[in-house]
């Protein structure tokens, strides 16, 4: 019975530490839901935004863990197929939608790949993970109509929706052809610190 007194508070105090700690210790999911820009296209796949940010200290404090189900070349049409198989597999808090440009740069009507995202979001939403939508923005050669329309469809979706808007993922890096692959599309390796670091910025704002 002294045993039990003397020992016992601290018994309480070690369990009550290790409970908290497996709460806490769990990071939150987000799954990224993207293209070629995310999945890393001409990189090693250490280089990558998403595995720098996972391996970033502040991943750790933001107590996040980036799941990413980045295709290159996807389009909102390929991302809707799939988002199902994702939510159910992975069980995700958040979801970064990052698609959108390869159906533009195929000149996919745009009522359609509006439809497509509003889908996307619909079932992150049914499955009660949080839904994020990344700006896209394409090049200036396909016309001036086009590419407003275009671009001007995240920030309705992200108004009738409700839900958070981020920055286009090559907003820093684009113009500067020392950050960008021959190909003028891709980002090569030294743009990605700077992408995972835009991203970082964004999230903290977004995940408390």
């Amino acid at each position: 019975m002294n045993i039990l007194k003397k020992y016992g508070l601290k018994i309480i105090l070690i369990l009550f530490l290790t409970f908290s700690y497996s709460i806490t210790a769990e990071s939150k999911k987000l799954l990224i839901l993207g293209d070629s820009i995310s999945a890393g296209f001409g990189l090693k796949e250490s280089e990558n935004w998403v595995e720098l940010f996972n391996k970033s200290t502040d991943a750790e404090k933001m107590n996040i863990k980036m799941i990413n189900s980045s295709v290159s070349g996807d389009t909102t049409i390929g991302g809707l197929s799939r988002i199902g198989n994702d939510l159910k597999l992975y069980k995700p808090e958040y979801v970064l939608i990052e698609l959108g440009g390869n159906d533009a740069l195929r000149g996919y009507p745009l009522k359609q790949i509006k439809t497509n995202l509003l889908k996307i979001v619909d079932a992150s939403l049914e499955s009660k993970a949080k839904p994020l939508i990344m700006q896209i923005k394409i090049p200036p050669n396909y016309g001036k109509k086009y590419v407003e329309a275009f671009e001007k469809i995240y920030l309705e979706i992200s108004n009738e929706k409700d839900i958070p808007l981020l920055t286009f993922l090559l907003e820093k890096v684009a113009l500067d052809q020392s950050l960008m692959q021959l190909d003028g599309i891709h980002p090569n390796e030294k743009a990605q610190p700077i992408i995972a670091e835009q991203i970082k910025l964004e999230l903290s704002e977004i995940i408390k």
